[in-house]
């Protein structure tokens, strides 16, 4: 990303096995530490500040393209579309970048239906924006989000994401399938991580002796949550949860030495977690350019 008002598009390929997974950038969104709960502002101050981050955190937002032979091109999560500001809507970009366009689609796996994971669905007229996609959501997170009756029992204040979540979905109509874990394309599958929202989930892809989770929303203040577990989000609709699936899954593939890909971990977003004192710390994977 550069700070011109037309920045390159934030694209990186990666070999796995037979597949590629194309980390796209569609940019950030501005926070602020009122953001945080589960700790105090001036420890996750202090925690930004240590990672060399700005006090008022920049959170990037990734999508991921898999592409492979006898596969159509499939999508994990969409941007935010055309519901941000100018920091972000760079998924087209990114496609176009690569050279797939959004006809060739064939699915889009989404982690959940917050903005910035499905505004990209539909384009600025509200059409589909990938009008030969199938959508893939866990089945609780579309019960959240889309069932009867759940916008007029949704706070005043999440009333807006229920309206998007549903704006950005319905051009689709019969062709979201829902799930609850388990095979959802050749060699992907479904992890469900709920606590975030109650459907959140991530993907697992593996291709021969590789593989890569992709765990959506598990970090999104990489200086801040690595460090502290603890922290969580305003907009975790479970604070409880999210942070009881956060310390699991950090301590999982940090025991594993799991290959990692996030939605919000700094472009390019893919690596390890370690162990470090109380907390973790991420190892970004070596980058080699393609012979």
């Amino acid at each position: 990303m550069t700070n011109g008002s037309n920045p390159l598009p934030g694209v990186l390929r990666w070999t796995l096995g037979d597949l590629t997974v194309t980390v796209m950038n569609d940019g950030y969104l501005q926070g602020s530490l009122d953001l945080v709960v589960g700790i105090e502002t001036e420890e996750a101050g202090a925690l930004q500040a240590a990672g060399f981050r700005a006090r008022d955190p920049r959170i990037t937002l990734n999508a991921f393209l898999v592409t492979g032979p006898g596969r159509k091109p499939l999508l994990i999560d969409t941007g935010m579309g055309g519901f941000g500001g100018d920091s972000l809507g760079r998924l087209p970009a990114a496609l176009a970048a690569v050279g797939v366009r959004p006809e060739e689609i064939g699915t889009v796996l989404l982690t959940h239906l917050h903005p910035d994971h499905a505004g990209g669905l539909i384009t600025a007229d509200g059409a589909a924006a990938f009008p030969n996609a199938e959508l893939v959501v866990h089945v609780d997170e579309a019960a959240h989000w889309l069932g009867d009756g759940t916008l007029s029992r949704a706070p005043e204040a999440a009333k807006p994401y229920f309206e998007i979540a549903a704006k950005a979905t319905a051009p689709y109509g019969g062709r979201i399938r829902t799930v609850s874990g388990g095979d959802v394309a050749p060699g992907i599958t479904q992890v469900p991580l709920p606590g975030h929202t109650p459907g959140h989930s991530g993907y697992r892809i593996v291709s021969g002796d590789r593989s890569l989770l992709m765990w959506a929303d598990i970090v999104h203040l990489p200086a801040i949550q690595f460090k502290q577990p603890e922290a969580g989000l305003v907009f975790d609709v479970d604070a409880d949860a999210a942070r009881h699936v956060r310390r699991r899954i950090l301590d999982e593939v940090a025991s594993e030495r799991t290959f990692i890909a996030g939605a919000h971990l700094e472009f390019p977003a893919l690596g390890y977690v370690a162990r470090d004192g109380a907390g973790y710390s991420f190892v970004p994977e070596l980058w080699v350019a393609a012979s």
